[in-house]
């Protein structure tokens, strides 16, 4: 599909339950993430999937070292429990595919997904950047880092592959 096809139903699942980001270490084992917060679009003329990765969160050291990842977007009502697992136990703790009992699959060249979601993007980091307090608005400061945790990290990622399934 082309990327942007199901734009709509991947922002209904981010502002839902959210959905999974997938990265594999060097060793090639795979955490999992939930998400709430991805951008999609062009940029450098390349569709692009913007996922946002708190400092403090396992998944942020594995994407300082990793070079792909994929975002996988559930039907929506589905895989609740699974997401909600996902996103309050941490990666250095669990196993979460297993602890979910999720299967996944070989997407491109170092890319796992996880069979049965609805969408799939799998994507290249172009880039990374951190967001710094000082060029942040207050007002999201105050909601978002109330207790001054640092701000995200972007990791631009190229849509290398964007799959709907039934």
């Amino acid at each position: 599909m082309r990327y942007d096809e199901h734009f709509k139903e991947l922002c209904e699942a981010l502002e839902g339950a959210g959905a999974f980001l997938v990265v594999a270490d060097k060793k090639g084992r795979v955490n999992l993430m939930t998400i709430g917060w991805a951008q999609l679009g062009v940029a450098w003329g390349q569709p692009v999937m913007t996922v946002l990765v708190r400092p403090s969160r396992h998944t942020h050291a594995l994407l300082e070292e990793a070079s792909r990842f994929s975002v996988c977007a559930p039907r929506r009502g589905e895989l609740k429990k699974e997401l909600a697992f996902c996103g309050t136990k941490s990666g250095r703790d669990y196993d979460k595919a297993r602890a979910c009992a999720l299967t996944l699959k070989d997407g491109e060249p170092g890319i796992k997904y996880i069979d049965g979601c609805a969408l799939v993007y799998q994507c290249e980091i172009l880039g990374r950047t951190s967001l710094p307090k000082e060029k942040t608005a207050p007002a999201v400061l105050e909601r978002y880092y109330p207790d001054g945790d640092a701000p995200h990290t972007l990791y631009f990622g190229k849509v290398l592959k964007a799959e709907k399934f039934l």
